[in-house]
């Protein structure tokens, strides 16, 4: 039953009027400046790099599976920043966090879970491609062909969004106190959960349900993945060709960790193990530090993206080059 002070979610033009205030981290008041400088560095950096694999994988005009599932999992991180990263520099820019809608907070909570889910997905189909590419090598571009790969990319998507469509609308058409501030920095399902005036684990069960369909089936599928290629690979008897197919997965391991680990902690636990400040600081690695590093650990560990880098920079050398030579004559003449 609703507590006394619940917002009638039958009104529609409360839904309408109404708005949450996201603290933010409005308790360090003496390390905002400190803080808002470092997010904004993050944020642009994170942008950068996203871009610039994003656009030299689409300007390939020959690309492999991984690069095109690596495209994908690009443009994913860089509308990840963008749907968290200024909400989070606002309410770092005012004393008293920053005020969002009760639409915008849905529909942030919407694009958040849609991404997110839309990226375990695809590590599971990129995992896929690392059982095809070590245990089947011949049969590599017959098994995944363009066909395959850009349905794969299209289900992904469409299953991560159904899925928070269903997750979103389950969470917001819970009854809220009066109390609409959300000690978060985004519109986290969890900390907005805190805000419903209902008892018991009813309102807990959408976010489990979903839990299990964006996080533990994606898993599964992963784990499988690799325990057909540590099969495959326990009967190749030169340590080299093994460490050399292991390096073919290090890039997506690292990545498929640091992903499922803040992840699970977040969102996969007993609800009276909530902690509002420990949660904001993994969900500050989660959407800011692990989408740095995803270009990173793929510009250093992947000899394809390393390799078509290296190409762009140098034809935009030549380029550069054979413009300053066109100046110097035109001057010349």
């Amino acid at each position: 039953m609703p507590c006394e002070g619940c917002m009638d979610r039958d009104n529609v033009s409360t839904g309408a009027t109404m708005e949450f205030l996201l603290l933010g981290f409005s308790e360090l008041l003496r390390l905002r400046v400190p803080l808002f400088l470092l997010f904004l560095i993050v944020h642009l950096v994170t942008v950068a790099g996203n871009t610039m694999i994003f656009l030299a994988v689409v300007m390939e005009p020959s690309r492999s599976p991984m690069l095109f599932f690596l495209c994908q999992l690009s443009a994913i991180e860089l509308c990840y920043t963008l749907v968290i990263a200024p909400k989070a520099l606002l309410s770092l820019a005012g004393a008293e966090g920053s005020a969002i809608s009760f639409l915008g907070c849905a529909v942030q909570m919407q694009l958040f879970v849609a991404l997110g889910g839309a990226e375990c997905f695809l590590l599971a189909a990129m995992s896929y491609d690392r059982y095809v590419a070590v245990c089947h090598p011949l049969r590599y571009a017959a098994l995944l062909g363009q066909g395959l790969c850009l349905r794969l990319a299209l289900l992904c998507s469409l299953a991560a969004a159904a899925l928070a469509l269903g997750l979103t609308a389950a969470v917001f058409r819970l009854p809220f106190c009066r109390s609409r501030r959300i000690d978060h920095f985004f519109c986290d399902v969890p900390a907005v959960l805190r805000l419903a005036c209902t008892r018991g684990y009813g309102p807990q069960l959408p976010l489990l349900a979903a839990c299990l369909l964006l996080l533990l089936l994606p898993f599964l599928l992963i784990l499988a993945s690799y325990l057909r290629i540590a099969v495959a690979l326990s009967g190749v008897s030169p340590s080299v060709g093994r460490g050399k197919a292991f390096s073919t997965c290090a890039s997506h391991l690292a990545v498929t960790l640091l992903h499922y680990g803040c992840a699970t902690f977040i969102y996969i636990r007993p609800k009276s193990s909530y902690s509002p400040a420990r949660d904001k600081v993994v969900s500050l690695v989660y959407t800011n530090v692990t989408p740095l590093l995803y270009p990173l650990i793929y510009s250093l560990r992947n000899k394809e993206i390393r390799g078509i880098l290296r190409k762009r920079l140098r034809r935009k050398k030549i380029a550069q080059v054979d413009g300053d030579t066109v100046r110097v004559v035109m001057c010349v003449g």
